[in-house]
């Protein structure tokens, strides 16, 4: 049998459309909190100019600076994913640029995430459609392989699955389960209400504190 290259594996089926909306509009740290604070990616920031991101994750598991898999990849996204690529971490050379970038958003990506490297950073810095990266590297991709689509990798020290849900804004990612995301944004949406009753307590001169002379009680120092 021939070689195929890449790997391929169908994508997982969607995240529902009023949940990814809800999600978009939620700040990731509040997400974070209720998944006990132990969860989501080191290392990769955001190249876009401000604009929030949520979506369903198509992932793509590719060597350092090979694009290949990517380019296959986009076969398997439909408006509403975000490709999720495990590079390694390799910063050599850049996965994508301003034209592959431009071309998911076109086809209705929700962004991208790549544990590696991207150049025309400034390009991309221009634009709202969400990119997260490792670092930048003016060095071009090889078109080589091998790679797979759609099976279980890391990015950042974020182990992600397709189908998994995935978050992000100016602080970082988060991805998890689709199961979880009606109690996750449930509980976020409750905590924001407290830190917005906390916030106005300051402004009016009364917040209590006395919580700390609780954490400091407990102190093992």
């Amino acid at each position: 049998m021939a070689n195929p290259g890449i790997v391929r594996n169908p994508s997982a089926p969607q995240v529902e459309p009023s949940t990814i909306a809800k999600l978009r509009t939620i700040a990731v740290a509040l997400l974070s909190d209720q998944l006990h604070r132990n969860c989501g990616s080191i290392g990769l920031r955001p190249y876009h100019a401000p604009a929030p991101m949520a979506g369903t994750a198509v992932t793509v598991k590719t060597r350092g600076g090979d694009n290949l898999a990517i380019l296959r990849a986009y076969d398997f996204c439909r408006p509403g994913d975000v490709m999720v690529v495990d590079a390694g971490g390799d910063t050599t050379n850049a996965l994508v640029g301003g034209i592959m970038t431009f071309a998911a958003a076109s086809l209705g990506l929700a962004g991208m995430v790549l544990d590696g490297a991207i150049r025309d950073a400034a390009e991309i810095g221009a634009r709202t459609f969400p990119v997260y990266a490792r670092g930048v590297s003016h060095r071009g991709p090889y078109k080589d392989g091998p790679g797979e689509i759609n099976v279980p990798i890391t990015v950042g020290g974020m182990v992600v699955n397709p189908g998994d849900v995935i978050v992000g804004d100016q602080d970082g990612l988060l991805a998890f389960q689709p199961a979880l995301a009606a109690s996750v944004i449930e509980k976020a949406l409750a905590q924001h209400q407290k830190e917005e009753a906390t916030m106005q307590a300051i402004r009016d001169g009364r917040w209590d504190r006395s919580f700390v002379d609780v954490l400091e009680a407990r102190c093992a120092n």
